[in-house]
């Protein structure tokens, strides 16, 4: 896979489109928004607010800074005071995701969305639940709670008549990652460890594209003899780019990238706002998005290696190695499949 494959011209262009302001009706819908206290997640949850949401659920680790996001958006939606809860989700928890989902299948009578916008970037290594932080917090928490709600999404499915979605948010920085532990024989395993931190993101962006396109496919495949079920009801799985944005994803980022990416955001990055426009077009998108990759608002393709053989025999590999690891942690979640 080429280091460098996204055309630069392309990704100006992109950068510099103008996307579509969210008009999609949410009346009645119940959204949960990850890391909805800042950034992109916030102005998510402020469209989904604006359009009638009956309810907009804040997962944040800081309840202070989750009641500050909620402060905000009520201002800015006076109409819509007492939508917007906050509830604590602490991604470097396994427990604590179990909690979170537990309370939310229990609590909640519909769940229409579920928008997985948080991640971490960082260079620096740190390890939660045995495995580096953006692994833990940007793959396996992000599927377990995936898989958790799968079954509170499936029932909205059948109560309301209603098509839920299940949405990633992603980045085009999976097509520049070298990938290094593509032919390892365990791709989770190799990336415990502290080596090509620089890499890391990009990493976890490539293998949550890589997840949504396996899971999906899983979702679909009602004939497999191997894992008895009945047919489920429909939920739109999909994944997407915001594009460069001015967020605090980059809060960690050591001297001297700083200055690199003082001038990049000054020069090209979108605003939050403008950003969290994909967000919200793909948590709305039509059933045909399940399983595809979508930036400016549109379902675009990923990288060449994600289309590739390669990337494919990937693609099952990993996917076979994160449902292991998240049997492990919650025995049975398999199943919700």
């Amino acid at each position: 896979m080429p280091l460098f494959e996204l055309p630069l011209l392309q990704f100006l262009i992109s950068q510099w489109t103008s996307l579509p302001y969210p008009t999609t009706d949410c009346t009645d819908k119940v959204v949960i928004v990850t890391g909805g206290n800042v950034g992109l997640g916030l102005e998510a949850a402020r469209h989904f607010a604006r359009l009638n949401a009956a309810k907009v659920i804040i997962a944040c680790r800081n309840i202070e800074k989750g009641n500050a996001a909620k402060t905000d958006i009520e201002s800015s939606t006076p109409n819509r005071k007492g939508v917007v809860e906050v509830w604590q989700l602490d991604l470097t928890s396994f427990e604590n995701v179990k909690d979170f989902c537990r309370r939310a299948d229990q609590q909640l009578d519909r769940l229409d969305i579920l928008l997985e916008n948080a991640s971490v970037l960082t260079m620096e290594f740190t390890e939660h639940e045995g495995y580096e932080e953006q692994i833990t917090v940007n793959v396996l928490s992000t599927f377990l709670m995936a898989l958790l709600l799968l079954p509170a999404l499936r029932r909205t499915a059948t109560r309301y008549n209603a098509l839920p979605h299940l949405t990633i948010v992603s980045s085009d920085a999976h097509v520049v990652t070298p990938f290094h532990c593509r032919d390892a024989p365990s791709i989770l395993q190799a990336l415990k460890g502290s080596a090509h931190m620089m890499d890391r993101y990009g990493d976890t962006k490539l293998l949550q594209l890589l997840l949504v396109r396996e899971l999906a496919k899983a979702l679909d495949d009602d004939d497999d003899a191997s894992v008895p079920r009945k047919k489920q009801p429909r939920v739109v799985l999909n994944t997407l780019n915001p594009g460069l944005c001015r967020s605090e994803l980059f809060r960690s980022v050591p001297w001297p990238y700083t200055w690199i990416l003082y001038v990049s955001m000054r020069l090209l990055a979108r605003t939050a706002e403008m950003g969290s426009r994909n967000l919200v077009a793909a948590a709305t998108a039509p059933e045909d998005t399940h399983g595809k990759y979508i930036s400016d608002c549109k379902v675009w393709e990923p990288s060449r290696y994600v289309r590739s053989p390669e990337g494919a025999d990937a693609q099952r590999r990993v996917f076979a190695e994160l449902l292991d690891e998240l049997e492990r942690i919650e025995p049975g979640v398999r199943a919700n499949i």
